[in-house]
């Protein structure tokens, strides 16, 4: 691994103790811009590990002859199994702090230095890239929209306020590395960082960054953002019960009661029954009440399994 020593950067090394770093590079199909990426990061003294999520192109025969150290995916297992892999790499290897930085080109190797200072001052567990901080970049609207509102569900499912809760690029130390765990799949990964960060009351510090968007893009931007709009709505009801099932709850019951004094005022009024309203106040309310009910039980599940958790 990279050993950063106070003697060549003292800005970022609070002791005298050798830092052991890595970055660490979720890849599939980026065959086009790997090999420069991994040239750009040796260059600055880092080694490189790039985890071939099942790519079907030269992504990994290129990483490896640009010098990076590549483990290989079978198949295409979404970015947080290679996540994961980068992970279990970095605790076996004892590193003091680990960057992830995405493989197709959008962010500046220059800046890893600035993203990692907070972790290796000891300032935060959690680094994270931002977009937005100080709008150092020109970014598509359409794109700042989708993160936004991205960002908007993830903070308020995991209760941690960042501004950017999708930036893939990060860092983390050793800590985060030993305690994090992610269980999700697809692209939702950055989110379940942010509610794991909550959870177990990590540190977290955003660094504002540039960013180059190739065009044309990869991926379906509307695809990729739903994917990850599912996993945060999953992350949620896993998270904070209360407020996946229990407030729709709340408001389908409220719904179904004003309907209900509707349907009564119209029965006053023409003696005559409103059955198709009558059948949606019923089925208003009881859906209500379920999923109330299913909120606040899941939620005292929550709360004991956490509680006899610490415990042990």
């Amino acid at each position: 691994m990279f050993e950063l020593r106070d003697q060549t950067t003292t800005s970022l090394s609070p002791d005298r103790h050798t830092r052991k770093v890595l970055v660490a590079i979720p890849a599939y199909n980026e065959d086009r811009f790997i090999g420069s990426l991994v040239w750009k990061l040796q260059a600055r003294g880092y080694d490189v590990l790039v985890v071939d999520d099942g790519s079907t192109d030269s992504t990994a025969e290129i990483a490896e002859a640009a010098g990076a150290t590549v483990l290989r995916h079978a198949a295409n297992r979404g970015k947080a199994a290679a996540v994961r892999t980068a992970f279990t790499h970095a605790v076996h290897q004892n590193l003091d702090a680990l960057i992830l930085i995405d493989g197709d080109s959008q962010h500046d190797p220059a800046e890893v230095e600035e993203v990692a200072a907070p972790v290796l001052l000891g300032k935060a567990d959690m680094a994270v890239g931002s977009r937005f901080v100080g709008a150092r970049s020109a970014i598509p609207r359409w794109r700042i929209a989708g993160q936004h509102a991205l960002t908007l569900a993830t903070n308020l499912g995991s209760g941690l306020p960042l501004t950017d809760s999708q930036s893939g690029f990060r860092a983390f130390s050793r800590r985060a590395l030993e305690v994090m765990r992610f269980r999700g799949g697809g692209f939702s990964v950055e989110s379940e960082m942010q509610f794991e960060a909550k959870s177990l009351g990590l540190a977290v510090v955003e660094v504002p960054i540039h960013v180059h968007y190739e065009l044309p893009v990869k991926r379906n931007p509307v695809g990729q953002a739903l994917n990850v709009l599912d996993g945060v709505l999953r992350l949620i009801a896993q998270h904070r019960p209360l407020l996946f099932f229990s407030v729709p709850g709340l408001l389908a019951l409220l719904a179904g009661l004003a309907l209900g004094a509707y349907v009564v005022q119209v029965y006053q009024a023409t003696l005559t029954l409103a059955i198709g309203y009558a059948l949606i106040t019923v089925l208003l309310c009881v859906l209500g009440m379920l999923a109330g009910f299913v909120g606040v039980v899941l939620h005292s599940m929550r709360a004991m399994f956490r509680r006899y958790g610490s415990r042990a």
